[in-house]
């Protein structure tokens, strides 16, 4: 098996794309962070995300959202502009879960703008 389940951030919106057939393709990246203190460490993944499952979702994977992602991934290697060997971490998403996002101010927080936490019962899965 090659599955991979984390939770993480995002470090910006999601971009959707579409296939030459139509089909949409979401991409994100979330920040996984392990450890504590001096220890602390952060590593970047690369999810992407198929179909209307993803075509659906991504208007709520903004910035600083809080996300339960389980997929397969593989590594990818290739070269910077400077010769350096790189490696990034790819996951193709197959569960998806919205934990939450980032803390707006209070002062943005009203009747007609519910706090970002509350999602409503409009959320498409």
């Amino acid at each position: 098996m090659n599955i991979l389940c984390f939770t993480g951030n995002l470090g910006k919106d999601a971009e959707t794309r579409y296939t030459q057939s139509g089909d949409a393709v979401v991409s994100f990246s979330a920040a996984c962070k392990a450890g504590f203190g001096d220890k602390a460490t952060t590593t970047w993944l690369r999810c992407s995300m198929f179909g209307k499952r993803g075509e659906s979702v991504a208007p709520y994977l903004t910035k600083g959202t809080l996300v339960g992602v389980s997929g397969e991934f593989s590594a990818r290697e290739w070269k910077d502009k400077d010769g350096q060997k790189r490696t990034s971490l790819e996951v193709r998403v197959n569960d998806l879960t919205l934990l939450g996002r980032k803390p707006e101010t209070t002062a943005s927080a009203s009747a007609d703008n519910p706090p970002a936490d509350d999602l409503g019962d409009d959320i498409p899965f």
